[in-house]
Parts: C-alpha cells; sequence; structure tokens
C-alpha cells in the first residue's frame, strides 16, 4: 500500500497494490473499450478483425494489452444475471456504487472520455474494482453503467482512515425494558426479526492492525452495503481525473464530473425490487422488508423498524426517520386537543351572544356601516356578515385560548422528550461522540482542494488542513453571502406587497360587482362567496404559487452562496446552509400569514380620513377585516400554503427519483 503518484505527501486517498491488480486492470480496459459505441453489428467477421488490428497497433502498451484481454473476453458468453443481482458477472463481488454515462459524439465528447479514462485509472489505483455494463443492455440503450466493487483490502484501509465503528463482542448485558399495558400496543407492533434484524454489539473504531481483535466471520459481510457505499463515495469525492504530468487540484472529485456532463448520475444499488423478495439467495431482501413493514401504506399505524432502516441507510437517514416518527407521534396529541377545541365552538354555536346579535334583524340589521370603498361601493348592513360571523366562532372561542396555553407547554415537552430520545438512540447505535468524529474526518473534498499545507492543531494535537485565506477575501465573500440572503428577503417582502395590492384591487372590484349588479346575478360569485373570501383564496393561490417559485430559485442560491464560503467540514456546510434556508423559508412561507394576523386592519384610519397604501392618488385603501375578525382569512391562507406544499412536496417524491 503506498501513496498516488502524483499526490502530496499528505493526502488521504491511498493506491492499493494487491495480487488481484491484473483482475483489476482487465475489468478496467473492459469498461475503456466500452465507452465507443459498438460497430460489430454494421460490419462483417474480417472487417472488423481489421479494423481491430488496425487500432490496437496504434495504443500504447498497457491499454493494448487490456483491449486485447477485451478482445478475449468477448468471445465468452455472458452468464445470464437476475435483475436483483448486485454482483459483479462472477457473481462474487458486490457492487458497491454504480457511475452512468452516454455516448456524446459533440467536440465536447473526447474530453469527457479522457476524463473518465483517467478517472477510472485512478480508480483502479486506490484498489477499486471495475466492470461495465454495455448500452445494450440498459432499457433506453444509450446508457452505459460503470459498476464499482472495494474489495476487503480497500474497506478496511479506508474503514480505519475514517474510524468507522464495527462490533468486537456480543452484548451479554441482560434487557429486561417491559411496557407496561404491553398487549395493549401490540397490534402497533411489528416481528421480532424486523425489529432487530442483527444482535446488539459492543463496537470500537476499527484498526487495520488489530484486525484479530474483531468479530469477523465473513469478510464480504462484515461491513454492511451503508458503509461500503459510504467507504466508496469517499473515494470517489476525492479521486483526481487530471494526467500525472499535468496537475491541477481542481480536478478531482465526482461531484464536478457529474456537473460538467462526463457522467449523467452516481448512485449505490437497492438490493432488491421492493414488490417482492429477491430470487438471488445472496440477497438479504431488506427493500422488500422495509417495504412490507414499514413503507406500505396499510403500515401507517405500525412502529418504525429503526434498527432496519439504520442497517440499509445508516445512522444519518436512521435519525431522520426516528424524529420524523417522533414529531408525527407528538402532533397527535396536539391534533387531539385541537379538535376538541373545535368540537367545543360546533356544540356552542348557537350560544355565540354577539354572532346572534350580529344576525338578529332588529340590532345588526339597523346598523349601516361605511362603504368599504371610495367610489362606487355603497353602505351595508352589518347583518350581511352573520354567516362569517358564526364560522369564526368555530376556531375563535373560549377553548382557543386554552389550545394556545396547551401548544405552549407542548413545545417544551416535545423538545426535553426529543432530547430523551435521541440519548437513548445515541446510546443504542453508538453515536455518542458521533458528532465530534464528523468534524475531525469528515473534511470536505472542496475543501481539501482548496488548501495549501497543514499545520499542528494545539487544541487536538494533530495534524490538520489549513486553508490560507486573506482577510479581504474572506469578509468580501462573507458580506456578498449574507447581502444575498439579505436580497432575497427583501424579494419576498416586495412580492408580498404586490399581492397586497392584487388584494386590494380585486376587493375593490368585487365591492363594485356588489353595489351595481343585482342581486340575481352576483351567483357569479357564488351565493355563498362574499368579496372578502374569494379574494383571500385567490390571494392565498397566487402568494403559493409565488412562494414555490421563490423557493425553488434559492435552493440553488443558497447552495451557491454557501460553496462560496468553503467550509471546512460536512457538518459545517450542513449548518451554514440550514441557517441561509432556515431564515429565507420562515420569511417566505409566514410573511404573508404575519400580514393577515398583524398587520391588516389595523392601519385602516376613519370615516372621512382614511389611510391609503400608496397614497389618496392610489385609491387603494387599506383592507379591512370582518367584523368577526381575521382568523378565518388567516385559516384559509394557512391551509392553501400548508396543504398545497405539502402537496407539491409529495408529487416531487413520488415522481422524481
Amino acid at each position: 500500500m503506498h501513496r498516488i503518484t502524483g499526490k502530496s505527501k499528505d493526502e488521504i486517498l491511498v493506491e492499493m497494490k494487491n495480487p488481484e491488480d491484473s483482475q483489476s486492470g482487465e475489468d478496467y480496459g473492459h469498461s475503456l473499450n466500452s465507452t465507443s459505441p459498438t460497430q460489430s453489428s454494421m460490419v462483417t467477421r474480417s472487417e472488423g478483425d481489421a479494423m481491430s488490428a488496425c487500432l490496437l497497433s496504434q495504443m500504447p502498451g498497457i491499454w493494448r494489452k487490456r483491449a486485447l484481454f477485451l478482445k478475449f473476453r468477448s468471445r465468452i458468453d455472458k452468464h445470464p444475471q437476475s435483475k436483483d443481482s448486485v454482483f459483479f458477472r462472477d457473481g462474487v463481488r458486490r457492487v458497491d456504487f454504480v457511475l452512468s454515462y452516454m455516448d456524446d459524439h459533440t467536440k465536447d465528447g473526447e474530453k469527457k472520455l479522457e476524463r473518465r479514462k483517467e478517472y477510472e485509472a485512478n480508480l483502479i489505483k486506490a484498489g477499486l474494482e471495475l466492470e461495465i455494463e454495455d448500452k445494450s443492455e440498459s432499457d433506453d440503450g444509450k446508457t452505459y453503467f460503470l459498476k464499482i466493487h472495494a474489495p476487503w483490502e480497500v474497506l478496511a484501509t479506508y474503514a480505519d482512515v475514517l474510524k468507522i465503528k464495527v462490533p468486537f463482542k456480543a452484548n451479554d448485558i441482560p434487557s429486561h425494558y417491559e411496557m407496561p399495558l404491553e398487549w395493549l400496543f401490540r397490534p402497533f407492533q411489528l416481528p421480532e426479526k424486523v425489529m432487530n434484524p442483527e444482535p446488539d454489539y459492543f463496537t470500537s473504531p476499527f484498526d487495520k492492525s488489530k484486525i484479530d481483535f474483531f468479530l469477523i466471520e465473513d469478510k464480504d459481510t462484515f461491513f454492511p452495503p451503508s458503509t461500503r457505499n459510504r467507504i466508496v463515495y469517499y473515494i470517489l469525492a476525492r479521486c483526481p481525473y487530471y494526467k500525472e504530468d499535468r496537475k491541477d487540484k481542481e480536478k478531482k472529485g465526482l461531484k464536478r464530473l457529474l456537473n460538467n456532463g462526463t457522467y449523467t448520475s452516481a448512485f449505490p444499488l437497492h438490493d432488491c425490487r421492493y414488490w417482492k423478495p429477491s430470487k438471488d439467495p445472496n440477497c438479504e431482501s431488506e427493500r422488500h422488508n422495509l417495504y412490507k413493514h414499514w413503507a406500505h401504506f396499510f403500515c401507517f399505524y405500525k412502529e418504525q423498524p429503526l434498527n432496519l432502516i439504520r442497517k440499509y441507510y445508516g445512522e444519518k437517514i436512521g435519525i431522520y426517520f426516528a424524529w420524523l416518527g417522533f414529531y408525527t407521534e407528538m402532533l397527535f396529541f396536539a391534533a387531539v386537543v385541537g379538535l376538541i377545541c373545535f368540537m367545543y365552538g360546533l356544540f356552542t354555536y348557537d350560544e355565540n351572544v354577539w354572532s346572534k346579535e350580529i344576525c338578529d334583524a332588529d340590532i345588526g340589521g339597523s346598523i349601516v356601516m361605511c362603504p368599504l370603498c371610495d367610489k362606487k361601493c355603497g353602505y351595508w348592513k352589518l347583518n350581511s356578515t352573520c354567516e362569517s360571523s358564526w364560522q369564526s366562532h368555530l376556531f375563535d372561542n373560549v377553548a382557543t385560548v386554552f389550545f394556545a396555553i396547551f401548544m405552549g407547554i407542548w413545545v417544551t415537552l416535545f423538545l426535553e422528550f426529543w432530547k430523551r430520545r435521541q440519548s437513548r438512540l445515541e446510546y443504542e447505535w453508538d453515536l455518542v461522540d458521533f458528532e465530534e468524529e464528523q468534524q475531525q474526518l469528515q473534511l470536505r473534498p472542496e475543501y481539501e482542494t482548496k488548501c495549501t499545507g497543514r499545520r499542528l492543531n494545539r487544541v487536538t494535537q494533530e495534524v490538520e488542513w489549513v486553508l490560507h485565506r486573506n482577510k479581504v477575501d474572506f469578509v468580501g465573500k462573507l458580506f456578498l453571502c449574507w447581502v444575498t440572503v439579505v436580497l432575497w428577503m427583501a424579494l419576498i417582502i416586495a412580492s408580498i406587497i404586490g399581492v397586497i395590492a392584487y388584494r386590494l384591487a380585486v376587493y375593490a372590484a368585487f365591492a363594485s360587482i356588489m353595489k351595481d349588479s343585482p342581486t340575481s346575478k352576483i351567483q357569479v360569485v357564488g351565493s355563498l362567496i362574499t368579496p372578502q373570501l374569494a379574494t383571500s383564496v385567490t390571494a392565498s393561490c397566487i402568494n403559493f404559487v409565488i412562494i414555490m417559485i421563490l423557493n425553488f430559485f434559492y435552493e440553488r442560491v443558497a447552495i451557491w452562496i454557501t460553496d462560496m464560503e468553503i467550509p471546512k467540514t460536512h457538518l459545517e456546510y450542513e449548518n451554514k446552509l440550514t441557517m441561509k434556508m432556515f431564515l429565507f423559508q420562515f420569511v417566505n412561507y409566514y410573511s404573508s400569514c404575519f400580514y393577515v394576523a398583524f398587520f391588516k386592519g389595523k392601519f385602516v384610519g376613519y370615516p372621512g380620513k382614511y389611510t391609503y397604501m400608496f397614497g389618496e392618488w392610489s385609491s387603494l385603501r387599506n383592507e379591512e377585516c370582518d367584523p368577526g375578525g381575521c382568523l378565518i382569512e388567516l385559516t384559509t391562507q394557512l391551509v392553501i400554503v400548508m396543504a398545497g406544499k405539502q402537496l407539491w412536496g409529495n408529487v416531487q417524491e413520488a415522481l422524481v427519483p
């Protein structure tokens, strides 16, 4: 084992030497030759042999040797493989990652081909084994698939580098946890083999020099697929694709190759089709088990198999679904209390005194209200808002105060109980010091590329990468990043002002229709739809469209400005990106709701001296709430925005892979 030629002596990526180098080279020759389209179906055998001989004579030594192997191998019939197979054609080596690409006959195609050659050659130097599936095997007949396998030597080396925790002793601590009233929760429970797919172990960071210390029964299955994928992606993200005589630190990593179109996609494989178990006896069909016991619609009331999710997807995805499940469970209690408060409003529907007075012909019918706009609006009677006042009572009653107090307590309990649940998962999954390890070990490849040297950390006493940046460059980029965030937030405010102007104009139009048209012609709006409700619904729909458009573009801007800051670790990168997304989305999703809840109807003036949005010349008087309040309008706004966001998210998850 030694370091890659042309790398700095402190580079983490290592070059592997093992007895199977010739086999890796052979597979790689197969992959390289497959990057060009096959012409055998278009020429005769003799013409094909002549063409091959001509091409072989022009190749340098190592490429000629590999091409000769391919020519020999092409005469051997391939063994038919099941679609559920996750192995190479030999049925032994597991596919840990897949890269796909297509033929490109443009001017840029030669550059892409050259990048692939250099990149895949460096992958072989790093110890990975490659095998390609010709485009004739793909569904579209155009895509090549490069299958990547990490042998034991590579897995052991990088597990040591990344300090991945592996079992060294079975857990012999007895567990006597018993749930009270267990029989009551039995319908919600899953089988034990699904909840705990593997025994519990004591774990320790892997050390290649102490390999006998760990419980290694089978090297092929010692590292779970999620760990194998993580190790391979670590190599792919740091492997260069420049020639040894042309060093260019920027030409490194899979992410750049995906951005410039050299590869069209990169992904790990599922172990089988989700709707039925695999026919391959070597496949555990964990994906099918997850679908059968977890992702299936009729399992929505069952507990989550978190250990199986963790084993298949890894700790990060496992923690996410643990939080999502806990959040949903806690929302159930809030929903029950909210339903009780709503039912209270429904049962006390006929006891609402102020609604009765508004609807009474002698009280509300005798009160004449001022016009809602200056020119075409006429006077109107208070009892015309009878139905909206009754509707407001359903959501705004005495029980609403109790619900507000309950939600304040609920938030505190949610945070404390989640801390408790998180600590338990950290102990069970051995993730107590996970964040510290991520901070120290998981340097971003983009950061490593920009680094110019190393220095000793006085706190940890470890040599670490250093990015030398002058203060002007650092402050300038930081200023540009946050100015961009502020400008986008200002764009949201401007769009909200535009929607408010739309509400004022549309409301005045509906009010003038009510004045000039006979009662029978108001059916265009609908007998139960008032100008206030029609304005609120249409404005909420427009606001929702604006929210989704701004969010779509800002996600890309946020990633761009976060990349510009060059965070050191993945944890730091996620924190910076999360902060930018939170600030923007908070303003984007809730600014319109804040307007309706706290500003609408507060600055309308009084008869004879009304307040206008852009001055009296605009004729756009500030909006007023219904006599029953703005709660119904606020509810409409929340329903359209939140339900639309959830629906759009579900559509994206179903259609976008």
